[in-house]
């Protein structure tokens, strides 16, 4: 009997300390801030970071932190150490010679964990411009290939969406496909169109980089737009699993096929296919006859540059973080765009690099960004390593159009749903 108390007292114990015991109560709090609020500076200011860390609710004492700091995507030329003292610390981030970015990452470990944090910082850089340059013929060229491409007649396939998700007492979706090129070049989407009975403004959605399935966009149909949710590759959107997935691997890093000739190069039928999509748009008895626009984020993000640029019909541009922006930075030591195609000698074997370079003046964000007429609205994140910002601030600091540029400090390769909402209703804002 006595044995058996005992038992029952340690499982007790027991009990009563694994429900004091809060694994899931975070034992450090860790915050980081830019010695000026906005993370801003001017070329020839060094910037400093203020860390604030407790453990426990106490100031963290001694614990030593590594950092390191560099240009923006580049490699790190500053590395160092300090401590925590009452809780505090301060790095330095190092400074520029020139308008750009520069990021410094911090790491110190407690009890087994490690704490890690990277900012970014500005400087001048409403200054950053562009590396690439614009070809002598550019204009021509883009004349030259939509005329081409608006010559191809060939009737635009409507399939009916019957998924409830899509099709309902609101809303009519159907998957459209377009041709863009005599070569039998296509792109797929889906349009949306709100059943009230009402004229609306029609809208381009064009995607994220990837060969992967889209679903069609809902959120600027229940804000009141005819939505087009756009597919770049020609690959039917309704299609197996097993198809997208072997589409994929054949496709590969399509961004570089053809690259070496600007007849040639991938992007070529893609951008034409944003101007034909728009083209469509506009013969859609629903479409209120004043209002189009187009938005995308990433590849998207310049995709819908692009568009913008090319077809003198779009009276907004919402972009996010566009891809594609100054790709040649890389060749004069800074960051370019996605997808880093000259981040280093090798980044992609067999390519002549001379003619990459000549092609992608071509197809280069900037250039299209410089053709801009309309309103646009623009975000970035500072910690983005996808879409470098100071590869982003060269394609936006060409744009003589009227601009609305919203700058988060703290975002990667996102954007937060705040500033989501608010291009939506800046979008519903330009609205005749």
């Amino acid at each position: 009997m006595k044995r058996l108390l005992l038992i029952l007292v340690a499982l007790l114990g027991a009990a009563t300390l694994t429900a004091q015991v809060r694994a899931g109560a975070p034992y450090v709090d860790f915050l980081v801030l830019a010695d000026h609020a906005d993370c801003l500076y001017k070329v020839g200011e060094e910037p400093t970071l203020r860390l604030f860390a407790k453990g426990g609710g106490s100031g963290l004492e001694g614990v030593t932190i590594h950092y390191e700091a560099g240009p923006d995507r580049l490699e790190a030329d500053t590395k160092g150490t300090t401590v925590f003292r009452r809780g505090e610390a301060v790095v330095p981030v190092g400074g520029v010679t020139m308008p750009g970015f520069r990021y410094c990452t911090i790491k110190f470990d407690l009890y087994g964990q490690s704490y890690t944090e990277t900012v970014k910082v500005g400087f001048d850089v409403k200054d950053i411009e562009p590396s690439i340059g614009k070809p002598l013929d550019f204009d021509f060229f883009w004349e030259q290939t939509l005329k081409k491409a608006r010559a191809v007649e060939t009737p635009v396939e409507v399939t009916p969406i019957t998924d409830p998700k899509y099709t309902n007492e609101n809303y009519t979706t159907t998957m459209v496909r377009i041709a863009c090129d005599t070569e039998g070049g296509s792109i797929y989407g889906y349009v949306t169109i709100p059943n009230d009975g009402e004229k609306h403004p029609v809208l381009l959605v064009p995607p994220g980089a990837g060969t992967k399935r889209i679903n069609p966009s809902m959120i600027y149909a229940k804000a009141g737009f005819i939505t087009f949710t756009m597919e770049v590759h020609g690959m039917p959107i309704n299609a197996s699993d097993d198809f997208i997935q072997a589409e994929k691997e054949r496709l590969g890093d399509y961004w570089y096929t053809g690259i070496e000739d600007k007849n040639d190069y991938y992007y070529r039928r893609v951008y034409a296919g944003c101007v034909k999509a728009i083209d469509y748009l506009m013969t859609l008895p629903e479409w209120d006859g004043k209002n189009v626009g187009v938005t995308g984020g990433s590849q998207g993000g310049a995709l819908s540059i692009v568009t913008a640029g090319l077809h003198p019909e779009i009276d907004f541009v919402a972009s996010f973080y566009p891809a594609l922006s100054d790709v040649s930075g890389y060749m004069v030591g800074r960051a370019g765009g996605w997808p880093r195609m000259f981040a280093t000698p090798d980044a992609q074997p067999g390519i002549n690099r001379k003619k990459a370079i000549r092609v992608m003046g071509y197809y280069d964000v900037v250039n299209f960004a410089r053709k801009i007429k309309c309103k646009g609205f623009y975000n970035y994140g500072f910690n983005d390593n996808t879409c470098p910002p100071t590869s982003v601030c060269a394609a936006l600091n060409v744009i003589t159009a009227p601009k609305k540029i919203v700058m988060n400090p703290a975002s990667y390769h996102w954007r937060y749903k705040e500033v989501h909402e608010e291009a939506i209703a800046w979008m519903k804002a330009q609205l005749e």
